[in-house]
């Protein structure tokens, strides 16, 4: 009896561990942070999660998704005039093209652990309605997570002083990859 009821135990703890788990993500206690390279120097910023949920089996990381609200794309190392010109450039059809493409988003593939609270990440992002795989480092601690991503814009049709489309754009050449740190809540 004593066998049986041990057996029993153990499968259901077996059971329990496996099943998936979705965390709703903390839209307003996350954050994501972006910073472009030219020539020149760069530029930084913000950009608001507008959803996401990440999925645990168990207490390992097994999945998610994410949609990225567009519309907030917002500037935080220049100011004034300039901080607006730029801020509205980005958002224009040059760069992301907001208006028709309000939103990004991100969905999970495959998770592989790498250490106790390590993970290389894939999944298929889309910007501008163009969807590519990217992998990138995730590391997730109690409630909280987080990713820094380099993203190739060239690859979703975010061209706008490319060195690699356009030539002579000497000091002018925005580089095409940018970076995204991304601190989550859940």
């Amino acid at each position: 009896m004593k066998k049986l009821i041990l057996t029993l135990v153990i499968a259901t703890t077996a059971i329990a561990t496996s099943v998936a788990q979705s965390k709703t993500i903390k839209t307003d206690a996350s954050k994501i942070t972006w910073k472009g390279y030219k020539v020149t120097g760069s530029h930084e910023g913000t950009i608001d999660l507008k959803s996401g949920e990440l999925t645990f089996s168990g207490d390992k990381l097994s999945g998610g998704e994410f949609v990225v609200d567009m519309t907030s794309i917002a500037n935080t190392d220049i100011s004034g005039d300039m901080k607006g010109k730029l801020e509205g450039h980005l958002k224009s059809d040059d760069f992301f093209g907001v208006e028709k493409y309000p939103t990004s988003k991100l969905v999970i593939t495959n998770v592989k652990a790498t250490g106790k609270n390590s993970y290389e990440v894939t999944g298929n992002l889309t910007i501008k309605a163009d969807t590519h795989p990217i992998t990138f480092e995730m590391s997730v601690y109690g409630n909280k997570a987080n990713a820094t991503l380099k993203v190739d814009r060239s690859k979703y049709n975010v061209r706008y002083g490319s060195g690699s489309f356009f030539e002579n754009l000497g000091d002018k050449t925005i580089y095409d990859e940018f970076d995204l740190v991304v601190d989550l809540q859940f």
